[in-house]
């Protein structure tokens, strides 16, 4: 998984990276909100990050402003946004969440606890990718299911239906054209049976 980590002060922002780094993530950086919000833009596909590592007070575009544009901007809507910051009143704390951000460490920050919420953001980030693409498995089936609905006319003696058009036509035909269903042919057994009846009673 890429990681966006976004930091001003040079110190932290390479703990961070080699943190991050050592435990497997592809990390990437940023000194400033101007550079972070010019990287996010441009970087798409596999190169864009699934999860930014944010802290609030930076050069040019604060931490905050960022949660804010990447929450209405169309295709940053789910990026998981970990929010880093010395400010640690609640207040501060609801407006960071209030602003966008998924998760919030305070400074100065332990390895651990970095590391621990960071895979937490990797489990929400997967479990959102499997419902997307149920949902998607789940629309793609939707869209190739025509379902029979409401009172079907049917021929007591021929069985033959009568169509939306007040046709009437064999009931293998009617489904065939109101469904993805293909239809083989068969005998059943009772038929089996009464059609070598009348095969014996021929008379030889």
């Amino acid at each position: 998984m890429r990681i966006l980590v976004a930091e001003d002060d040079s110190v932290t922002r390479r703990v961070l990276e080699a943190t991050l780094s050592r435990i497997g993530f592809d990390v990437i950086t940023a000194s400033d909100g101007t550079a972070t919000w010019r990287m996010l833009e441009t970087l798409d596909g596999k190169d864009a990050p699934e999860l930014v590592v944010l802290d609030w007070m930076m050069p040019g575009i604060d931490g905050i402003e960022i949660c804010r544009k990447l929450r209405t901007t169309p295709g940053f809507e789910l990026m998981y946004i970990i929010l880093l910051t010395s400010r640690s009143e609640k207040e501060d704390l609801a407006m960071g969440l209030t602003a966008g951000a998924n998760d919030y460490i305070s400074k100065p920050f332990h390895p651990i606890e970095l590391e621990s919420r960071v895979r937490v953001g990797q489990r929400m980030l997967n479990l959102q990718r499997s419902l997307t693409s149920r949902i998607a498995e789940l629309e793609g089936a939707l869209a190739h299911v025509r379902r029979l609905q409401g009172l079907l006319p049917i021929c007591s003696y021929c069985k033959k239906v009568r169509n939306e058009d007040n046709y009437w036509q064999r009931v293998e035909s009617y489904i065939t054209s109101h469904s993805d269903l293909k239809l083989s042919h068969s005998v059943c057994p009772s038929c089996l049976e009464r059609v070598m009846k009348e095969i014996d009673e021929i008379p030889q």
